[in-house]
């Protein structure tokens, strides 16, 4: 295990929590597997990246993140009117219901079914907890 600083492109294994308005969103101090990913290449949001620099192995933080400092804002421009005859037709219709959508590219990206109307529903691809106040604590186990 390394002692060194995290800097960008590091490896990092770390537990971490994530809490939004007191309720426990993830947390692999309780399931005890670390995660691991490369600083800068998108695995985790850059705003929560940010906060990660500097930190070594042992070293344990809180933050207090404000509404839109850990996911961004709502950005309407990422609220979509898709017509209900594009997706199969055993496709159950439920408000607040997640769906993997495939993009273009083949890559897939998670939206939020927000409003069902006949002809077209109405599709969120807003972060689930932008906007929102958000806990982060982590531990950082290593850095490569």
């Amino acid at each position: 295990m390394s002692g060194a600083c995290i800097r960008p492109g590091d490896r990092v294994t770390l537990h971490y929590r994530l809490a939004c308005l007191g309720e426990e969103i993830a947390n692999t101090f309780t399931d005890n597997e670390p995660e691991t990913f490369r600083l800068g290449q998108g695995e985790i949001d850059a705003r929560l990246e940010a906060l990660l620099l500097g930190l070594a192995p042992g070293d344990q933080r809180t933050w207090q993140l404000d509404p839109g400092d850990a996911f961004g804002l709502p950005d309407p421009a990422l609220m979509h009117t898709l017509p209900r005859a594009d997706f199969p037709p055993e496709t159950e219709w439920i408000e607040d219901r997640q769906m993997a959508f495939e993009l273009p590219n083949g890559q897939s990206m998670n939206g939020v079914i927000r409003e069902i109307g006949p002809e077209n529903v109405r599709v969120d691809f807003n972060h689930p907890l932008a906007g929102l106040p958000v806990e982060f604590e982590v531990r950082i186990l290593a850095v490569e």
